[in-house]
């Protein structure tokens, strides 16, 4: 098959690009011809289909304000993308379409391509992120809170509440977007999405996209897995001081900061306050079972709660300032290191994270994942087996999971790690996921010119 992958981002910038190049790769190892569809960027890989690229767009940049405005008109609806993108469609004429994250920089305006019009083409989507739902991609109101207001594509909510960076403007503007895009029926010509997890199928089910969701979660390539393979250390609950492990955007909505609390709750250097297993009672006072005083917490990334971070380290004493230890940002085997040395990684996220790579490439080093009880992370751990789950956002019920956590012996351990790897090879492979892939796209198809979706010919 010839098949034409979009996504607004040609680097590898976050989770779905990672995913999207994984994609070309997997799809090009099993015969198919790939083209892709992007933005122009300095940090861009090379490609042919790059003179077909559209100008980079810039709308949270230092840049003027009249710039900004300049680029906000094509925000929602781009002639650029769409002349771009009929040009290349002419060139490559492909089987599918299969677009990624493409609002706002691309648009989804390159469905209305005239060759569209004339050529039955079917178009797949993988759902990074909310946006389908939520003018604020996230499902998180403007006060921090999950919500699913918008659930009612009644979009004026995201005003109300201004949930876009807590800006009345932005929040008007990604309303007006969500606005356009119901009634040009922009979404009617998706003919299948992908979720990346049950949780996120079963939110746009909710959402109206009933009848055209698949679940497929994430996968690893070969490289990722051969990498896993080498970092893994199978003997680390005897070799290596055993530590906690977060990686990742240090934000508010990753939870770092409970994080932390909690790691310093669960050692004894915050006021307990109920906040960690009691295990006996001496005289009726409640006996806490801290963190044994070789645990300590590494914390690799950056961004923009590290300050805080320092703060409350610096507030709990000299001992939380050697338990913590703030590693900075890492990618590669150096990273890959830090996770398969770690006893546990974390997963804390407040917002309904979809199906984090960082939990995928924790399982596959056969380090177990503690993870919160929020959108697709439960998904990844099988309690007791593959790690741990907790509230999110709960300072103390993650204080206590620490403390459990730290309590696993050696023999659990080890079985703990084997079904980290089981878990893994069973549902996480990219020649299976591909496989997959490949039955959506033939299931999109048509002979007739149908969409096989809605059975109206035509519809764009």
């Amino acid at each position: 098959m010839k098949i034409l992958l979009v996504n607004k981002y040609f680097y590898r910038k976050g989770g779905a690009e990672t995913y999207f190049f994984a994609l070309a790769e997997g799809l090009k190892s099993l015969g198919h011809e790939v083209a892709f569809f992007s933005m122009q960027h300095p940090n861009n890989e090379p490609s042919y289909w790059s003179k077909y690229f559209v100008s980079e767009k810039d709308y949270v940049g230092k840049i003027s304000a009249f710039q900004q405005a300049k680029e906000a008109a094509t925000l929602i609806y781009s002639l650029e993308s769409k002349r771009k993108f009929e040009a290349l469609l002419e060139e490559f004429q492909p089987d599918v379409i299969h677009m990624n994250n493409v609002h706002r920089q691309l648009t989804l305006s390159i469905l209305d391509a005239p060759y569209l019009k004339k050529h039955r083409v079917p178009v797949v989507y993988t759902a990074h992120d909310y946006i389908l739902l939520c003018p604020a991609y996230t499902m998180v109101d403007g006060n921090g809170k999950v919500c699913d207001d918008c659930l009612d594509r009644r979009f004026i909510h995201a005003v109300k509440k201004t949930c876009v960076k807590g800006s009345k403007a932005k929040s008007g503007l990604a309303f007006l977007e969500a606005e356009f895009l119901k009634h040009h029926h922009s979404y009617d010509k998706i003919d299948k999405i992908i979720a990346p997890s049950e949780f996120m199928k079963s939110k746009l089910d909710e959402g109206g996209y009933a009848g055209r969701t698949v679940a497929m979660q994430n996968f690893l390539t070969t490289s990722q897995m051969d990498m896993a393979h080498k970092v893994t250390n199978t003997d680390k609950f005897n070799t290596v001081d055993p530590y906690f492990l977060f990686f990742g955007r240090l934000s508010k909505e990753k939870g770092i900061l409970t994080l932390v609390k909690a790691f310093l709750q669960a050692a004894g250097l915050l006021p307990l306050a109920g906040a960690v297993e009691q295990s006996e009672t001496e005289g009726g006072h409640l006996v806490a079972n801290c963190l044994p005083s070789n645990w300590t917490l590494h914390i690799v990334g950056d961004g923009p709660e590290r300050q805080t971070i320092e703060m409350l380290i610096k507030s709990a004493g000299s001992e939380a300032e050697n338990r913590i230890k703030l590693l900075g940002y890492k990618t590669g085997e150096n990273l890959q290191r830090e996770v398969g040395n770690a006893r546990f990684s974390v997963l804390c996220s407040e917002w309904r994270e979809n199906m984090p790579y960082s939990g995928l490439e924790s399982l596959a080093a056969q380090t177990p994942v503690i993870g919160a009880n929020i959108g697709g992370i439960p998904e990844l751990v099988v309690e007791g087996e593959t790690g741990f789950k907790f509230e999110s956002g709960n300072q103390d019920d993650l204080a206590r999971t620490l403390t459990k956590a730290a309590q696993v012996d050696a023999g659990r351990y080890a079985s703990m790690q084997e079904s980290c790897g089981r878990y893994v090879e069973e549902r996480c492979r990219q020649d299976m996921y591909v496989r997959q892939l490949e039955d959506v796209y033939r299931g999109t198809r048509n002979a007739d010119g149908m969409s096989v979706v809605s059975g109206v010919a035509g519809n764009r």
